[in-house]
């Protein structure tokens, strides 16, 4: 290996990284005015691989001879062209919504850990512990529920004197779970 290689730099490469970079960040914004902030959101898997796709491409793109700046911005156009695509498939093809999307999933309710959904998960309970310590949370008591999303977040939903409102729900998986706790709880 050649330890001087990674300090040196040569200033005709200094200015190719920062055209591309720039050609780049323009072609970047114009695709985003053009299909929305969605993204870069990370609401589903589908948009956590766009995000990262355009991360490799931007660096290999900014950061190589090859690809070319106009490869680079052609590849990211495809990307957000896939994502439109899916995004619009899973608008309107409801049983392949299913197909490309992960499903929330029910952690804990009113103090009680799943342990079946937990190992799904891939989680521990010490897991979902630092996730409350992190909510301030002191007590299992205060939880109506703790949810994993589909970006994979963790969503502590604190008890409180409001009726839930079922609807908000419906998408979990095993949300009878949750809603069946909360009758037992209630009686």
């Amino acid at each position: 290996m050649k330890w001087e290689t990674w300090f040196s730099i040569d200033w005709q490469q200094l200015l190719g990284i920062s055209l591309s970079a720039v050609g780049f960040y323009i072609g970047l914004m114009l695709c985003t005015r053009l299909m929305g902030l969605r993204s870069f959101s990370k609401l589903s898997s589908h948009d956590f691989a766009m995000t990262v796709g355009i991360g490799s491409i931007l660096a290999s793109t900014v950061l190589a001879d090859k690809p070319s700046l106009l490869q680079g911005l052609f590849a990211v156009a495809v990307l957000f062209l896939i994502q439109g695509a899916i995004s619009i498939v899973r608008r309107k093809i409801k049983p392949l919504k299913a197909l490309i999307d992960n499903r929330a999933i029910i952690l804990m309710a009113h103090g009680e850990y799943f342990s079946d959904n937990l190992k799904e998960a891939n989680l521990t309970t010490s897991d979902v512990q630092e996730v409350l310590r992190k909510n301030g949370i002191k007590a299992k008591t205060e939880i109506f529920a703790v949810i994993m999303e589909t970006t994979g977040d963790m969503s502590v939903i604190k008890n409180n004197d409001v009726t839930p409102d079922w609807a908000l729900f419906d998408d979990i998986r095993d949300s009878e779970l949750l809603i069946g706790s909360s009758k037992n709880s209630n009686i």
